[in-house]
């Protein structure tokens, strides 16, 4: 007898939360589904921003050394702060996409 009693009242007390899955089911999954990519997302990018090497690494590869006229064209290049030179066309070509 008590048992079915208390089955009653487990029931009773299970009602609204069912009928509230059942009203926003749809919903509910949506918001879980959302939750668990925000959280992939979340630490996918904290696993990226972490240091990947250790920094007391040393590579086993020789870094080599450059030669002074190699060095002189590296530092002939422009950075990305300054304006790009105009571009010139060779002396009797004719550009095709200007008016």
């Amino acid at each position: 007898m008590k048992n079915i009693n208390l089955n009653i009242n487990l029931k009773s007390l299970l009602k609204p939360i069912r009928s509230i899955f059942r009203r926003f089911h749809l919903t509910l999954f949506i918001v879980f589904i959302t939750a668990c990519l925000g959280y992939a997302v979340y630490t996918f990018t904290n696993l990226l921003n972490e240091s990947s090497t250790d920094s007391t690494y040393i590579s086993p590869h020789d870094a080599g050394s450059i030669d002074q006229a190699t060095l002189n064209r590296i530092k002939a290049l422009h950075t990305s702060d300054e304006p790009i030179p105009a571009s010139t066309l060779p002396a009797g070509r004719v550009n095709p996409f200007s008016e």
